[in-house]
């Protein structure tokens, strides 16, 4: 392999990261002259603490943005990457660094959001039925619960399930890409520490409340 193929990998990580560095939800709160979302409710940078607007065509904006930034990356290195070197080893590693990029976004002094909507994203571009199969158990929680933190914690959890249990049947399993997603699974996890805690104490925002 020459040099300039050696690149390739490290040059797909670094543009997954910077797409996942857009915050949509600033972007398209202040292209509709919203609030800054991170000035109010849950002063997380998301589609749910966009909702608490009352703008609802702003939130799902908002959703649908932040998930296609995970998306895509990881499904141009599955389409278009082997002629270039990139195995599954990069889309694990650009799965990831997209996912980070929202965690921790360049353009906005590394402050993001939880990564729910991105890892969605990511979760499709692996496959659409893992994608599929993440979203339906979100819904489900969230339906039932009226929780989003609960519903992208079990969504969160029992996705890297999924993927091992489909190996050989809906998709063939890699250990790289089980690892991101069990990493993405434990930095979601960490960053609803106090949503679990509000969880417990019975003190955590239902969806569709507004924002005082």
């Amino acid at each position: 392999m020459d040099a300039p193929t050696t690149l390739f990998p490290a040059l797909a990580v670094l543009a997954a990261y910077l797409t996942g560095s857009l915050s949509f939800a600033v972007i398209v709160s202040r292209a509709m002259g919203l609030n800054d979302p991170r000035t109010y409710g849950s002063k997380n940078p998301g589609a749910t603490n966009v909702l608490r607007s009352g703008s609802k065509p702003a939130a799902v904006a908002t959703l649908l943005l932040d998930a296609l930034k995970g998306w895509l990356p990881v499904v141009l290195v599955r389409w278009y990457g082997k002629p270039y070197g990139l195995e599954d080893g990069t889309v694990a590693l650009v799965a990831l660094a997209a996912f980070l990029g929202h965690l921790f976004p360049v353009f906005f002094r590394f402050v993001g959001g939880k990564g729910v909507a991105t890892a969605l994203g990511v979760l499709a571009g692996i496959s659409g039925l893992l994608g599929l199969a993440a979203a339906l158990v979100w819904l489900g929680v969230a339906v039932a619960l009226r929780y989003s933190s609960a519903a992208s914690l079990t969504a969160a959890l029992t996705s890297p399930l999924v993927y091992w249990l489909g190996d050989g049947r809906a998709w063939s399993a890699d250990p790289r890409i089980l690892a991101a997603m069990g990493a993405m699974a434990a930095l979601l996890v960490w960053r609803h520490a106090e949503n679990i805690a509000r969880l417990r104490q019975g003190t955590e925002s239902r969806l569709g409340s507004k924002k005082s």
